[in-house]
């Protein structure tokens, strides 16, 4: 993959650097597994708006994916051919189109170096090779996984979005030691499958859409600033031209404190599992 730079014809494309898509696959999505996906323009089921800053966008389709491995039925393990890598309008990574040994198909997210023709095999071990997938206690320490169980057979939960991987980096008991894409250090099921390698797409990081309507193609709607608004509207509005905040604290829109509050459930199930917290990147000046 490269990036692909505009020439400056206008304002709008003289910042603008997409990923170039040439070394994809030039073939339709496989239609048996489209799905219609509507649209709600973040408004819940009685017309109010619960998540702003949605709306409008493209038209799309619905690539049903198969994260986990419940194709495996009693068999120990099955390969797959690579057909096509595909571009996905619902995620940031490329996704594969997959045929199964028993002429079944499957969309699967695509690890980088994977491409059509390769034949990935799905086990409790296999092979250390790109795109396989196995359960994390026969994989090796050091290893890039990505499209992590969270807990044994209940399909890939973590580091799915483009360019993201963990890192195995020990064997405990019951549980693989990984270090997350966020520098979060936590313990997972060593039954649970991972696949190997990193998610495709890892130029994505370099996008810059360049204008403002490339958003809106994209379903994201302007967010207007808090200063900017009214004392009714938020608690920063108000005052005469560029006001400072007025305010002790940081808050949202609704009052409550966001700057440096600590906003994790202290009795979520989960806690007992995370040996570090994500290490907060410093700003640069």
């Amino acid at each position: 993959m490269a990036i692909k730079i505009s020439k400056p014809t206008s304002a709008g494309r003289r910042h603008s650097q997409v990923v170039d898509y040439s070394s994809l696959s030039k073939t339709k999505p496989y239609k048996p597994l489209l799905a219609e996906i509507r649209k709600t323009g973040g408004r819940n089921n009685t017309g109010r708006i619960t998540m702003r800053h949605q709306g409008g966008g493209v038209k799309r389709m619905y690539r049903v994916m198969e994260f986990g491995q419940g194709f495996l039925g009693k068999m120990d393990s099955r390969k797959a051919k690579v057909e096509t890598v595909e571009y996905d309008p619902n995620r940031t990574a490329f996704i594969s189109l997959v045929l199964l040994d028993n002429g079944r198909r499957l969309y699967i997210l695509t690890s980088a170096g994977v491409k059509p023709g390769d034949v990935i095999e799905i086990a409790g071990k296999a092979e250390l090779k790109l795109g396989n997938r196995m359960r994390l206690k026969n994989i090796p320490v050091g290893t890039q996984v990505h499209n992590i169980e969270l807990r044994p057979d209940q399909k890939g939960k973590l580091v799915r979005s483009a360019g993201s991987f963990a890192t195995v980096m020990a064997h405990e008991g019951r549980y693989a030691i990984l270090k997350m894409p966020s520098s979060e250090v936590r313990r997972v099921d060593v039954e649970s499958f991972a696949s190997i390698g990193q998610v495709s797409n890892f130029e994505r990081r370099l996008v810059s859409w360049g204008k403002a309507g490339r958003s809106r193609l994209r379903g994201i709607r302007p967010t207007v600033r808090a200063k900017a608004m009214n004392p009714r509207d938020h608690p920063y509005g108000g005052g005469e031209g560029k006001t400072t905040r007025g305010t002790k604290r940081p808050k949202d829109k609704w009052g409550n404190i966001t700057g440096g509050r600590k906003t994790r459930n202290k009795k979520k199930y989960s806690k007992k599992l995370v040996l570090q917290r994500r290490v907060k990147p410093r700003k640069q000046k």
